[in-house]
């Protein structure tokens, strides 16, 4: 028993964590990552310690499960849920997979429990923000500049307006790390 009512307790949020180069692309055009850089000073422990379920797009799930990632996002102690409407369960026995992000992520958000962590995925971050369902954003900025790929936000999105809530240079690496949260 925390002391807190039903209506007490506050509600989990959904936070979209992406690694992102200077001139805004989530992943190269062909869908390739190389160009994150690893920066020893990054607590990624720390960072996780926040969320106990991820919701994953299906073109991130499936890049996941090309880098060997067995499950692909089963992580112990997180549940993760993958957004498809062509993916079937029985595959996947280790994730859960949902048709109906905004269902789920209301379903989610109304459960006790830690934070979500939107884990990639452009176009589900998009629908999922104009439905007014993401409550941060946290962006990793790589020092690269890629010049085309997969945008933060794929066109056409709506404005959001954010707070700047975090921010942490690395300086080994030139990582810019900035935490937002969506004004309402």
């Amino acid at each position: 028993m925390t002391g807190l009512s039903d209506t007490a307790r506050p509600e989990r949020r959904v936070r979209y964590g992406v690694a992102m180069s200077l001139d805004g692309y989530i992943a190269g055009p062909n869908g390739e990552y190389d160009w994150i850089t690893h920066d020893p000073d990054v607590d990624f422990a720390e960072i996780f310690s926040h969320f106990d379920t991820l919701l994953i797009g299906r073109k991130t799930f499936e890049a996941m499960l090309k880098m060997g990632g067995g499950g692909g996002g089963s992580w112990p102690g997180v549940k993760s849920f993958v957004i498809s409407r062509t993916l079937k369960q029985a595959d996947h026995p280790d994730v859960t997979i949902a048709t109906d992000a905004a269902a789920i992520v209301t379903s989610l958000k109304a459960e006790p429990g830690k934070d979500i962590w939107l884990f990639g995925g452009g176009e589900l971050f998009r629908s999922l923000l104009a439905a007014g369902l993401v409550d941060g954003v946290d962006t990793a900025i790589v020092p690269v500049l890629l010049g085309g790929g997969i945008p933060l936000v794929p066109s056409p999105a709506q404005q959001a307006r954010l707070t700047l809530t975090k921010q942490r240079v690395y300086a080994k690496s030139g990582i810019v790390r900035l935490e937002y949260d969506v004004v309402r």
